[in-house]
């Protein structure tokens, strides 16, 4: 490691490029202009922040104060312990009944992200011009003051030349005070194209309950009580939310329960659970439809949930339709007409021809499933979804929820609880004609066309389409892009088939990237501006929900600043409003003077008492005793910000059966809710539903549309050429690609099932390796239609013939010194969106992971 450190001396030599400086100087520089007395030299010894056994000192005196973890969507309540107003250690926030005081490795590891030597500490602009892979950007640091004018210049002359639909805000980690930035901000001055990084994060899983039961979020999972958990494509052990706590529980739940994962590769959760079920990529609904065919021949449906035939007499035979009038529904609706069109003929056998799983082990997790009935649970993740056709996927896992009364049920999945943050003000009243005018136009993603529903909500065009927004801005469809900001976000790293963001920021004559480190997309901005890490430097609030609660929790600076670093969506949108301002343009200064402190009335007067005031003012109805709602009661302000979280109620059972979020207000196994927002989208268009589903690159015509039904999988590229289907899968350590710049990152890495240490590596089953002449720690080159990376081979048992499995995070060419080889140059592994191409779930707008590519494997 320390020859290689050697090698790479610094990631700012290749960054800055001409502007010669050394690692060292440079960060003297920077330190000398923001006012920091911490030289560098001193800093990794006396942070203690890297220190082996991760205790305090002795003699040290220190506090926990409270805040949160963003490196997932756990999110999870945490407190850190503070001295001398350095952080030294983390863990979780006890006060929590979401995560329950307890952590995973992702929280540690902001230790090393917020130290950082790598991070941008001052505001930086391009001076070279041209833009490209191979264009060395030259950055030279800057002051606030230029670069803010720089910015406030750019968007007024927008304004002046009625262009201001040519502004675009793209959105990546974000907190709730999110709304400040990406929506306000936007709106006020004029665009429409504020593109978040939802669709790039598992929307797709969000389409089956919204179309079963009009729930258009992530679902909580009731494991404690719960005697069944079949989980598909997801991983709670280790990256899907609430990893904290289904970790800390799950020893006692796979003591009480029997669990079955569907899963290509021998994930953490597959790994302790009862059942593997290694399926070919791709075909998890023929498995759900088997499952569900064998609930009903087998009369195992949850009689009290979905009701029974009149005379009792099950009439769910193989292949043979049945009257809807024998049947009589409770909560539920369209059970005989979703055995009719899509169940009656899909046998295990069918399902196992497909899916490459024994007939019996899917007859066996389809009876012990539902004999756990109403107590179990049909837990949806990526895996199944983010593919062309992962709509339908996610309908048709989801619904055995509904099988099996399981939904909203104890033991079973739930919403999330009721919580009472408020909104920051409309911004109504501070857009101007210009604005207006600006907004009415097209967004630059493409949703709401006929190819790109995106019915989130069922609404066409309700969704984002975040990946197709480089299509847009290099095709200038609907119209250019000439002044962009994007913050947390590294689209050119994190989306399917990147050379297509490389060229599209490329494109834009002005980018702005608001980040904590300079990664790929800070390689094509214009000016960077140093950003606050969320977990020991920001305030802002997320939510988050799991174990039959819901959680508020805070975030708050608890360090003594190091770098002339701002906060995102606070301090940043304040101090552009004021240069704005100062030009003639008050509009936005006014919008955001009206988010008055709730404890004195006062307004703020810079960007450090904006920040606090916007967040008391959304945060009020939790901490004000006056404004109590419900769930955990503070006294004030103070006693909130000291505990770090606020609980909700405990969750109400059953409180759904019959007033669900569908247009029934039943779980709808015949979605009225889809039909209806499919034949709206289709009315918008002048067209039939049939051809919107042609369009888009589905199966399904007329009745088949509107129930939850299998749909074979539209994997690129043709199988002789490339054999083995991509299998892309996530870290426990990864906090979303931002962690590839920390050394615990690479220390840790066999933390993940057939995962090495120091190395990136694709694994392959021996059986196909063994066909290829392939070896454990040969150099390979896997290889799509869309692009290549090179890695190392490991051979594992842990993976299913005819696929490849490689863990997402490395490959970064950018980011820093540890995750870059050679900055700006060589990739450290590689980025397995190289493989993946740009296709989409079209009617959630979701970009595709899974299934998604087949690729060949040569020895490099």
């Amino acid at each position: 490691m320390k020859k290689e450190k050697n090698k790479n001396q610094s990631f700012m030599d290749g960054f800055l490029g001409n502007f010669t400086m050394t690692r060292r100087s440079f960060m003297k520089k920077a330190t000398a202009a923001t006012g920091t007395a911490v030289a560098l030299g001193g800093l990794k010894p006396s942070l203690r922040a890297l220190a082996a056994s991760g205790e305090v000192a002795a003699g040290e005196m220190g506090e926990w104060i409270a805040s949160t973890c963003q490196g997932c969507t756990s999110w999870c309540s945490k407190q850190i312990y503070v001295v001398d107003g350095r952080a030294i250690k983390v863990r979780g926030n006890p006060n929590s009944k979401v995560n329950v005081g307890e952590g995973c490795p992702r929280s540690h590891l902001g230790l090393q992200q917020v130290y950082d030597p790598d991070r941008i500490k001052t505001p930086m602009k391009r001076t070279n011009p041209k833009k490209g892979r191979n264009e060395d950007p030259r950055f030279v640091p800057i002051s606030w003051d230029e670069a803010l004018n720089t910015i406030a210049d750019k968007i007024m002359e927008l304004r002046k030349n009625d262009e201001t639909h040519k502004y675009m805000l793209m959105r990546g980690r974000y907190s709730y005070m999110r709304d400040v930035l990406y929506d306000r901000m936007t709106k006020i001055i004029g665009s429409p194209n504020n593109i978040s990084h939802s669709a790039i994060c598992a929307e797709a899983e969000k389409f089956g309950p919204y179309y079963t039961e009009g729930l258009w979020d992530y679902r909580q999972y009731d494991v404690a009580n719960s005697r069944y958990v079949l989980i598909w494509g997801a991983d709670p052990l280790a990256a899907n939310r609430q990893v904290s706590y289904y970790s800390s529980v799950w020893g006692d739940t796979i003591g009480r329960a029997t669990v079955a994962v569907v899963e290509p590769r021998l994930s953490a959760t597959a790994a302790k659970a009862d059942e593997w079920m290694p399926i070919k990529p791709g075909h998890d609904g023929a498995v759900a439809a088997a499952i569900a065919h064998v609930i009903l021949t087998e009369g195992l449906w949850y009689r009290d949930f979905v009701g029974d035939f009149i005379d009792g007499q099950n009439r769910f035979v193989v292949g043979q339709e049945v009257n809807e009038e024998d049947f009589e529904e409770k909560y539920t609706h369209g059970l005989v007409k979703w055995w009719n069109i899509e169940l009656k003929d899909k046998t295990v056998e069918w399902a196992a021809e497909r899916s490459g799983l024994p007939a019996e082990q899917i007859q066996r997790v389809a009876v012990e499933y539902a004999k756990a009935a109403p107590h179990c649970i049909s837990w949806v993740g990526g895996g199944p979804v983010m593919q062309v056709r992962g709509g339908y996927a996610s309908m048709i896992c989801h619904a055995l929820n509904g099988l099996t009364g399981g939904v909203d049920n104890v033991g079973g999945t739930q919403k999330a609880n009721k919580e009472y943050t408020g909104k920051f003000p409309k911004p109504d009243d501070w857009l101007d004609d210009i604005a207006k005018k600006g907004k009415k136009h097209g967004k630059i993603d493409h949703r709401g066309r006929l190819e790109f529903p995106a019915l989130n909500n069922g609404k066409s065009g309700g969704g984002v389409v975040t990946n197709n927004a480089a299509d847009g801005i290099l095709n200038e469809d609907p119209n250019e892009i000439k002044v962009a900001i994007g913050y947390m976000n590294n689209f050119t790293f994190s989306c399917g088939q990147p050379e297509r963001w490389e060229r599209a920021l490329a494109k834009i004559p002005f980018l702005v990237h608001i980040t904590t480190n300079a990664s790929e997309f800070s390689w094509f901005s214009d000016i960077l501006l140093p950003d606050a890490h969320h977990m020991f430097e920001k305030w802002g609030y997320v939510k988050s929900h799991g174990n039959g609660y819901r959680h508020v929790t805070l975030m708050q600076p608890v360090v003594k600043p190091v770098w002339d670093y701002k906060i995102d969506e606070t301090e940043i949108p304040w101090m552009i409003a004021e240069k704005l301002a100062e030009r003639g343009f008050s509009n936005l200064l006014d919008h955001f003077k009206s988010y008055k402190d709730p404890e004195t009335g006062k307004e703020p007067t810079n960007e450090k008492e904006f920040a606090l005031y916007a967040l008391k003012y959304v945060t009020q109805n939790l901490w004000d005793p006056a404004h109590y709602k419900g769930g955990d009661k503070f006294n004030g302000w103070e006693e909130f910000l000291k505990v770090g979280v606020w609980n909700s109620d405990p969750y109400p059972f059953r409180k759904r059966w019959g007033n669900m979020g569908t247009k029934t207000k039943m779980f709808e196994f015949y979605s009225e809710t889809l039909k209806e927002a499919l034949e709206k989208h289709a009315e918008k268009h002048n067209t039939t539903v049939d051809n919107v589903l042609e369009v888009c690159e589905y199966q399904a015509r007329g009745e088949l549309a509107f129930v939850p039904h299998y749909e074979e999988p539209l994997t690129a590229g043709d199988e002789k050429e490339y054999p083995f289907v991509f299998v892309d899968h996530k870290s426990r350590l990864n906090r979303e690609g931002r962690t590839p710049n920390c050394t615990w990152y690479y220390e840790f890495k066999d933390v993940d099932p057939g995962d090495e240490i120091w190395d990136d590596v694709a694994k392959i089953n021996p059986l196909d390796a063994e066909k290829l002449g392939i070896k454990t720690g040969d150099a390979i080159k896997l290889t799509s239609g869309t692009g290549s990376l090179t890695c190392t081979a490991k051979l594992w048992e842990g993976v299913r013939p005819g696929t490849v499995a490689k863990c997402y995070g490395q490959g970064h060419w950018a980011y820093g010194s540890i995750a870059a080889k050679e900055f700006g140059k060589v990739p450290r592994g590689g980025s397995n969106n190289d493989l993946i191409p740009a296709v989409y779930d079209r009617l959630s707008g979701s970009t595709v992971r899974h299934a998604g590519v087949r690729v060949k494997i040569e020895k490099a």
